[in-house]
C-alpha cells in the first residue's frame, strides 16, 4: 500500500491563490522571503495568507542565506510551520529556530546526496531541486536517476515538475512528497487555479 503523496504548492503571492491551492487539497503552500525571488512576499502580506489557511494546511517560509534576525523577524510576525532552506546554511544556522525544517540539495551529476543528506541530521526532510546558477527553482526538471536508495530523510520532489509529468515522477521516485511552483502559474508569481488542481489530480491518480 502506497502511503499518500504529499503536495505544497510554493510561491504563493496572493490570499487568493493560497485559498485556491487549499481547496484543491495542497497540504501546503511555500512563502518566498527571499527579496531577490519574483514571487517573494513581505511579512505584511505573508501574515494575511497565512493567517487565511484553513486548519491542517502547513505554512512553510523559504529563506535563501537569510541573517538569522531576519528569519526570526519573519517568524515573529507570520504564523509559519515549517522552514525550508535553499542557501548555503550549515545545520546549526538551520537548526536554531526551533522550527522543523527541510534543507534544498540542488541535484547535479557528481553531487554526494548521501554525504549531503549526513550532515543535516536535524532536517524533517531534503528537498531535491534541479541545480541552476543562482537560488530557488529554476523551473528545471533534474534526472531523477541520480537519486540513491537508502536516503536517511523523507524526500521532497521539487525541480520542473508539471502536470504532464507529476504523476510519472510519483511513480517512478516515490517521494514522500512533491514541490512545486512554476509549473503551476500563469506568470511568475501568479497562479493558475485550474492547473494547481490539475496537478493535485494527477498526484492522486499516481497514488493509487
Amino acid at each position: 500500500m502506497n502511503m499518500r503523496t504529499r503536495i505544497k504548492i510554493c510561491g504563493i503571492t496572493t490570499v487568493e491563490d493560497g485559498l485556491a491551492a487549499a481547496a484543491a487539497g495542497a497540504d501546503a503552500i511555500g512563502l518566498v522571503f527571499y527579496p531577490k525571488s519574483p514571487r517573494f512576499v513581505d511579512v505584511e502580506r505573508a501574515a494575511a495568507i497565512a493567517r487565511a489557511m484553513p486548519p491542517f494546511v502547513d505554512v512553510v517560509a523559504l529563506f535563501v542565506n537569510a541573517a538569522p534576525e531576519a528569519v526570526r523577524e519573519t517568524l515573529a510576525a507570520v504564523p509559519v510551520n515549517i522552514l525550508q532552506f535553499h542557501g548555503d546554511e550549515d545545520e546549526a544556522c538551520c537548526r536554531q529556530f526551533d522550527r522543523p525544517y527541510y534543507k534544498a540539495a540542488r541535484m547535479r551529476p557528481g553531487f554526494d546526496l548521501l554525504q549531503y543528506a549526513a550532515s543535516f541530521p536535524s532536517a524533517q526532510a531534503l528537498l531535491l531541486d534541479a541545480f541552476v546558477d543562482g537560488y530557488g527553482g529554476g523551473g528545471h526538471a533534474f534526472d531523477w536517476g541520480l537519486i540513491p536508495t537508502g536516503l536517511p530523510r523523507p524526500m521532497v520532489l521539487s525541480g520542473g515538475l508539471t502536470v504532464d509529468n507529476v504523476g510519472e515522477a510519483v511513480r517512478r521516485v516515490r517521494p514522500a512528497a512533491v514541490d512545486v511552483s512554476s509549473g503551476v502559474e500563469i506568470s511568475k508569481g501568479v497562479k493558475d487555479h485550474a492547473r494547481i488542481a490539475a496537478f493535485i489530480a494527477g498526484v492522486r491518480n499516481a497514488d493509487v
